[in-house]
Order: structure tokens, then sequence, then C-alpha cells
């Protein structure tokens, strides 16, 4: 494992691995015997703006030994046009890793590709996999595993998170409902090619949370589609509240990637409710990326 692009090339043994090694780096948080990028310094590129995604990694790099330099669009050439694959094959030969937060996915597999170092997808339009692993862990401890749960993603169901889910949901076996407006869905095309019949979608989230154990929501409109306020209306049915929740499995736990827009996908009560394993999730980046860079230091 050199790079972490996306949960779809990993597979079962790599996620669980990763998995396990995240529990482990957070119990030894502070008595690290081995700090895997000791001597590195590795680069954040962003043209997204964060909170938690540049906090944790910032943190993690550093408590495994390394440091670390942030670089925001324009601090950089990539700002004034410059090719991703140039800025890469500069990088490459003066730092020992990348974190890149940006729009297109093609942007973080050229940079692996042209800067030959270890390149880590911190969200892109297409997937967010470092997410998804602090999700699976968050279940892992709240619940103890996914194996045997009913998950379900309610909101817009072509988005980052909601595809990193389904890959997830493909490679692990648990099933995953995928609760979306019709013209939210996953196209037909990515569904053939992830092919995971443990995966379904519906227009109808009461139906989809019958039982469920692990409920998941995200912001309606993702980051680069604010004031999209026709798309915006159709999420009407589709927020997370008492009555919607009062189908789910009495022991169920409710999952936001954050930032939450109360009263929008989710009500101030349903998030202050969970708030705890909303926040753990949250804390859980620190250590699922923990566990990421361990795999990948050079």
């Amino acid at each position: 494992m050199k790079h972490l692009l996306s949960i779809e090339e990993l597979d079962a043994t790599q996620l669980n691995a990763l998995i396990d090694s995240a529990i482990q780096l957070k119990t030894e948080r502070g008595n690290h015997t081995i700090k895997p990028l000791a001597g590195q310094t590795w680069a954040m590129i962003f043209t997204k703006s964060s909170t938690r995604t540049r906090v944790s990694f910032e943190v993690g790099v550093r408590e495994l030994g390394g440091s670390i330099m942030f670089l925001s669009s324009n601090d950089i050439q990539l700002g004034r046009g410059e090719p991703i694959k140039d800025t890469a094959r500069v990088l490459g030969r003066m730092i020992h890793g990348c974190i890149i937060r940006t729009f297109d996915q093609q942007d973080v597999v050229d940079f692996s590709k042209f800067g030959n170092i270890p390149t880590i997808n911190a969200l892109t339009d297409e997937e967010h996999p470092c997410q998804i692993l602090a999700d699976l862990l968050t279940v892992k401890e709240k619940l103890g595993t996914w194996e045997g749960k009913k998950c379900v993603f309610i909101g817009d169901g072509d988005n980052n998170m909601s595809r990193s889910w389904i890959w997830a949901a493909k490679y692990l076996g648990f099933e995953l409902v995928v609760a979306a407006p019709e013209s939210c869905m996953p196209p037909q095309e990515f569904m053939d090619k992830v092919n995971a019949p443990n995966v379904t979608l519906t227009t109808d989230p009461a139906e989809a949370i019958k039982g469920a154990d692990i409920i998941n929501t995200d912001v309606w409109l993702s980051m680069g589609q604010e004031g999209q306020a026709e798309k915006e209306a159709l999420f009407g049915a589709y927020q997370v509240n008492a009555e919607l929740l009062s189908g789910a499995a009495d022991d169920h736990i409710v999952l936001h990637c954050l930032p939450a827009y109360r009263g929008k996908e989710i009500t101030e009560e349903i998030l202050e409710l969970h708030s705890d394993t909303i926040f753990q999730q949250a804390e859980n980046r620190l250590h699922a990326q923990k566990a990421v860079l361990a795999a990948i230091a050079m």
C-alpha cells in the first residue's frame, strides 16, 4: 500500500488492517515507541477549506515523528495554472509524502503518479476515504462490529461520502441502503461497476431506516454547490429527525461527518442527542489517518 487514493482501490484485508492499526494507535497515543515518519517532511495541498482534515493530519504527522507544511493553492504555483504533474515532480524531489484535498480525483491520481511519493486523498468530489475509515472505526467502537449490521446513508446518494460508503459495503459485506431523491442517486454505471448485491437504493427514507443500526448523513449541498436552491429543495423528506429515527433499531447510532447544518439534513435535537458519537467520529479522523500514514510511510 503506497498511496490512499480511494476506498475503491482497497480490499477487505486492507480495510480491517487499517482499522485495527487505528485502534492500537489510539490506545498508544502519547506513548508511541515507533515513529515511522521520523526525519520525514510531508506537505498538505488544500484547494478546499477544512477544519477536521487539516488539524487531524497536522497533529497526526507530528505525533508520528514527521514535519508538516501546509500549502494552499494560493501559496504555490498551482494557483497560477501550473499543471499538477509539474508540481508533483518538483515536490516529489523534496518531500516524503503529500496529503491533497481538492475537487478533481484525477489531480490526486496524477500527483501520485508523477510525484512518486506516498499520496493521500484527503477529500475529492469523487471520494472521501479518510472519513470512511474514521466512520468504520467509530462503528467498531460503538457497536463492536459492522458485520450483520444495517447501515443507511440518507441525503445525496451521489456525493463523495455515499460513494465511499458503497465501496466499503462491497468489501466488508454489511447491508447498506442509500436513500436519496431520484435525481441524486448514484448513476447506474457506477452501481454496475461496484456490483454489490448488499447495497440497495431507494427514494423512501422511512422504508430505508426500518431496523437500521447505523444512520449516516451529510450536508445536502457539497462544497462548490452552495446556492443551488433547486437541488436543496429536493431533500425535505430526507432530514434525520426524531420521527424518521423512530423506525430504526433501538440501539442505533447516528453519524455525521461535519460540518452539520442544523435544521437541514439533521435537527438540532438529534445532533445533540447523538453528539457523543458524532464528535467521537470527528476525533477518529486523527487515529484513522495515523494508521494510513504509518501504513504508507516510506
